[in-house]
């Protein structure tokens, strides 16, 4: 489904030849660099530079059946394909001086690709979160009806949760956007701390404050933890669909097409399926956060143990979270919202979701606190267990105790759904600034 799905862009930005002319392009910009201040003739790079559309993945792979080793084995075929001049590559530079800078170059068009998609479910929700203002609902706590909300507010917590989530991106994305051309160890015992920076910025990326023979891996493990939360955000939108659409819940329902099947058993379903397969593929996502902790730790000033993790997690987590991305866009876009049910939800008790209304209006009254529960709780259980035969404030309006203290017209009174979401505007204020 994913690789049915995949975007060119993304699936480019992980592929073998982009990742060779990444490699390439560190190369390049670490010559010309150093042609800069005459360790380099000036003109090499450019006498490289038309190579980068002959690269071939087959040719370097098939020498590095040969090498064991896949950086010898691309500088062996830039070497065939450019002449005498590749000779100039590679000077004083370590193999992770190339990986580790390619790799910031890729992540971070992979989270600009991401970024985008999450802005664009920002603007979907922010759309649904107006749409569904006053559309008020039943709140609940424990899977149990608590007291009235909207379901605009609902989708007013996803969109900020997602605009948090653009930050951490945002941060993660400035995290990783840097690079090392300093050596075996880091020291700069073959290449100059200036060329490095030289080199670095003309690809916008800042040298690594201290590195050992590679980019500290803190920063892949933010970003990798930015991935995870985003996609935490994501199932956490999907859990709550799955919760509306069940049979006995009805309040919304995913978008079910023309043509469209739910079960090759049973011609009456209607399940839940982009939401159950966004709640597994946030799974994956999160699964490589554990890898990208364990990666933080190597031995001394670097063991190679973090790169076959890398070689898998960043792929697969950025490619699946641009899809997540982009489905649950579709899925809150198409939602159906069931108004009516909502409002039946909301009614379905009798009236309980107003407890504490009256529980703190007896309070006002002078009765200490634990009396005015245990008096509210004695009416709610009896209309509770009466199954619909006897509604709260009917309950309520029968006690004397109740009535006595807050009278028949009081009790009404208290049954005011306009109270409970009066402060609505102030959180929209919150959420939609200006």
């Amino acid at each position: 489904m994913i690789k049915r799905y995949s975007r060119p862009e993304m699936a480019d930005i992980w592929s073998d030849l982009n990742r060779y002319r990444k490699w390439l392009a560190v190369e390049l910009a670490a010559c010309r660099a150093m042609e800069k201040i005459g360790l380099v003739e000036a003109g090499t790079a450019d006498k490289i530079q038309p190579i980068s559309n002959k690269l071939d993945p087959a040719a370097i792979e098939e020498i590095e059946t040969r090498t064991k080793h896949d950086v010898i084995a691309f500088l062996t075929h830039v070497e065939e394909l450019a002449g005498p001049p590749a000779r100039w590559l590679h000077l004083g530079m370590t193999s992770s001086d190339v990986l580790d800078t390619a790799t910031a170059l890729q992540t971070r068009e992979a989270l600009d690709l991401i970024i985008a998609r999450a802005e664009a479910l920002e603007a979907v929700l922010a759309e649904r979160s107006k749409e569904h203002k006053d559309t008020a609902m039943v709140g609940r706590t424990h899977g149990i009806h608590a007291e009235p909300t909207t379901c605009g507010l609902t989708f007013a917590l996803w969109c900020v949760e997602i605009q948090r989530d653009i930050e951490r991106l945002s941060r993660a994305r400035e995290a990783i956007s840097v690079g090392k051309i300093s050596g075996a160890v880091g020291t700069y015992a073959n290449f100059p701390p200036e060329v490095e920076s030289e080199a670095l910025a003309s690809l916008g990326l800042k040298p690594e404050t201290v590195a050992t023979q590679i980019v500290q891996r803190d920063r892949h493990a933010e970003v990798m933890a930015a991935l995870s939360i985003t996609a935490a955000t994501i199932e956490k939108i999907a859990l709550t669909v799955r919760g509306w659409q069940r049979t006995e819940v009805g309040e919304a329902r995913e978008a079910f097409t023309r043509g469209q099947k739910g079960s090759s058993a049973m011609p009456h379903k209607r399940n839940p399926i982009l939401s159950e397969n966004l709640c597994g593929l946030a799974r994956v996502v999160r699964s490589h956060m554990i890898s990208a902790l364990e990666n933080v730790a190597l031995w001394h000033e670097r063991d190679i143990s973090h790169s076959s993790v890398e070689r898998v997690a960043f792929p697969d987590s950025t490619i699946v979270l641009h899809f997540m991305l982009h489905r649950a866009e579709k899925l809150v876009g198409g939602l159906v919202i069931d108004k009516e049910r909502m409002e039946h939800n909301l009614n379905l008790t009798g009236g309980l979701v107003f407890s504490e209304a009256v529980m703190l209006s007896l309070i006002k009254t002078g009765l200490g606190r634990q009396a005015a529960y245990e008096m509210v709780q004695r009416c709610a259980m009896a209309a509770h267990d009466s199954r619909g035969a006897l509604s709260f404030r009917e309950a309520l309006q029968r006690d004397e105790d109740v009535v006595g203290r807050l009278s028949m017209e009081g009790v009404e009174k208290l049954f005011d759904l306009r109270h409970h979401l009066r402060h609505t505007d102030a959180i929209y204020a919150r959420v939609f600034k200006g």
